[in-house]
């Protein structure tokens, strides 16, 4: 069983084809220009594309990774018996809201 929490609706083509009103500025060694200039030749693509759809590609498995659990059939009927249970909140799980909201930064 797969469970998604969020889906950006954004796919990673449309992303990088959009109006571009952002910059994001790198400094990087030589050698990992050669070797970028290297495969964006290799594809067909420019430099900047082809940072762009590598980036964005990493960035959509990023956050599918953490936005998606799957579960077998034992833990996913757990779960969702866990569900059903009202909520107490207890020293861990208030801890564990606390956590949550100094690493995620939500715009």
């Amino acid at each position: 069983m797969t469970i998604f929490y969020k889906n950006s609706g954004d796919s990673t083509m449309d992303a990088a084809t959009q109006n571009k009103n952002e910059r994001i500025n790198l400094r990087i060694k030589s050698s990992a220009k050669r070797l970028i200039d290297l495969a964006a030749g290799f594809e067909g693509k420019t430099v900047s594309h082809f940072i762009l759809t590598c980036a964005l590609e990493r960035a959509a498995e990023t956050v599918q990774e953490h936005q998606m659990m799957t579960l077998n059939t034992k833990d996913s009927r757990i779960f969702f018996d866990a569900l059903a249970e009202p909520v107490r909140f207890n020293q861990k799980l208030t801890a564990s809201f606390e956590e949550y909201d100094k690493r995620v930064i939500s715009k």
